[in-house]
């Protein structure tokens, strides 16, 4: 089954759908120059009201590492997903702080970004076009990448399916292929899970 993470929620509202479609992870994005971005303290509370079987997923961008872990060791989130420029160090010293799973995000550009992506030293790994800019990368670039990952990047309810049919990944992320005038949009999530599991049953 591929695992369907819908990020960047950011209200009670959007909770209350996931809890109702079931993803197996969502999404809170930290980085304060994002549209999407939700205090911790907001994120804890919304992580209150989530499914105790949905994990919630803390976007950073070069963020402390002492600030990660609090969030991971505090309980407000369950992974976290570096989507910035951290190294393989960063997340060897974030590691100090927290035995919670890590997650790191590599912009897919040319063959070299695969490389780094199989030899990172995170729990996961997602694969994107770049730092929410909701447009597709080419996909040709990672048909033989041998490591499990998240696929992202310009992802909605029209074209999930032939990305799981043509990638098998791991999971697949979807923000802004979910949302209206920037906000998420009930109907477009409810449409894009049931894309993912539609594909699922093929």
């Amino acid at each position: 089954m591929t695992g369907i993470k819908l990020c960047g929620l950011s209200r009670e509202s959007d909770i209350q759908v996931a809890n109702e479609l079931k993803p197996q992870y969502i999404g809170f994005v930290f980085a304060p120059k994002s549209k999407r971005y939700v205090t911790p303290e907001k994120a804890e509370e919304l992580k209150q009201m989530l499914a105790s079987d949905i994990k919630a997923v803390g976007v950073f961008v070069d963020e402390k590492p002492e600030t990660v872990a609090d969030c991971l060791n505090n309980g407000i989130i369950d992974i976290a997903q570096l989507h910035g420029y951290e190294s393989d160090d960063y997340i060897t010293q974030l590691r100090r702080h927290t035995k919670r799973p890590i997650m790191k995000a590599f912009r897919i550009k040319t063959a070299s970004d695969i490389a780094d992506a199989e030899q990172s030293a995170a729990d996961f790994v997602l694969l994107d076009s770049g730092a929410g800019t909701g447009a597709v990368f080419d996909w040709n670039l990672i048909r033989n990448i041998h490591r499990p990952y998240f696929l992202a990047g310009g992802l909605e309810s029209g074209n999930v399916g032939a990305a799981i049919r043509a990638l098998r990944p791991f999971a697949v992320d979807v923000s802004s292929g979910i949302e209206t005038d920037g906000r998420k949009d009930e109907t477009k999530m409810a449409a894009f899970v049931a894309a993912v599991r539609k594909e699922d049953k093929r």
